[in-house]
């Protein structure tokens, strides 16, 4: 034994910076963010890649002195569809996310970044929870088309970070729960939970549910139809439309929430308007998830940035209450949740799971 504190290595790399964080099992010893503002025009993945490990390399070479590395812990990217928990990072992992086929996103450099890392101090890599986790019933997929079926695309990190942390509050078994939980941030994930399991959620990334500061959500379809075939945009910009101006960003032409914040404080009409309708929006669809559960819920689980909000919060509360007890969480802590799943796989709490490329 050398007495040194044991630490997993966290990455999570957003559209415009790179986190990463030093934990024990109890606490977190170090975190850093580095910003991309200078990435690379038009960068492919594998340029992304070398970009940010050449920023990060030599804060994470100096972070670890004096610690014992037990592993590094990735952000899960967009994969196919594959159940909750922690799986080693695998050369089928990461050939897919490299698939021209696969939507790029920021979360799909989680597994690369990680896999460089542990292969350079020798230790093994993983991600957790990653954006596709699938949990659903078979009637969750159903869309109303039967060329269109219903996909399982959420912040599964952070809710299901945060389910254990409710479990643990009320005292419940996890096995045994039913939760309703609101991931509220630049996108809304707004999840039926039971036990444990994502049995259903809105498509976060592009799909149905809330509008969010940047999404426009579900929208009517005779519409959308019309604009698609309109000749005004083409198929790119409708997408730009849709995932990065739309939502409070459309009405307000900005998605921080502060600044709408401010300005509805200020008496800007279509600002409280936007606000108001946002949290509308997103009671409606809590409450189609407690319906979901029918109607047997533990608590109602409000987290991600927007829960920061007091005014917002009370403004949900005030829709939801009557479901179940609602406990807010503010923030992501996914470097935090990271860590946690990576520790619960090399304790023996929870089973690796392996990647096979084909689930």
């Amino acid at each position: 034994m050398t007495g040194k504190t044991e630490v997993v290595i966290a990455i999570n790399p957003g559209s415009t910076s790179t986190k990463f964080g030093l934990w024990s099992r109890g606490e977190c010893l170090a975190e850093k963010t580095i910003k991309h503002s200078d990435l690379p025009q038009g960068a492919t993945l594998m340029d992304q890649f070398e970009h940010r490990r050449s920023l990060i390399e030599k804060e994470i070479d100096n972070s670890i002195a004096g610690v014992t590395l037990l592993a590094i812990a990735g952000r899960g990217g967009l994969l196919k569809p594959l159940a909750g928990g922690a799986y080693q990072i695998n050369a089928a992992m990461l050939s897919e996310l490299k698939a021209v086929n696969l939507t790029y996103h920021a979360s799909n450099l989680g597994a690369f970044l990680a896999d460089f890392y542990a292969r350079k101090y020798e230790v093994n890599a993983y991600i957790v929870d990653p954006v596709t986790v699938d949990e659903f019933t078979d009637l969750a997929r159903i869309s109303g088309v039967p060329w269109i079926k219903r996909k399982s695309r959420a912040h599964a990190l952070n809710i299901k970070a945060v389910v254990r942390r409710a479990t643990a509050q009320l005292g419940l078994e996890l096995a045994n729960t039913r939760l309703v939980v609101a991931h509220l941030g630049g996108g809304t994930s707004i999840a039926a939970v039971k036990g444990g399991k994502l049995v259903d959620v809105n498509d976060a990334l592009l799909g149905m549910g809330p509008f969010s500061p940047e999404r426009a959500g579900a929208l009517p379809i005779g519409p959308l139809i019309e604009r698609c075939f309109s000749g005004e945009v083409t198929k790119q910009e409708l997408l730009v439309e849709l995932t990065k101006r739309g939502g409070i960003a459309g009405y307000c032409g900005t998605s921080d929430i502060r600044i709408v914040l401010e300005l509805a404080d200020r008496g800007d009409d279509i600002a409280s308007l936007a606000l108001d309708g946002m949290m509308y929006q997103n009671a409606k669809e809590i409450g189609a998830m407690a319906t979901v559960l029918q109607g047997k819920v533990d608590a109602v689980i409000i987290t991600g940035g927007i829960a920061f909000s007091e005014s917002l919060m009370e403004k949900l509360k005030s829709y939801v209450g009557y479901i179940a007890p609602v406990l807010v969480f503010p923030g992501e802590d996914e470097l935090k949740a990271l860590a946690e799943g990576v520790f619960r796989v090399l304790d023996g709490d929870e089973e690796v799971k392996n990647y096979g490329g084909d689930i």
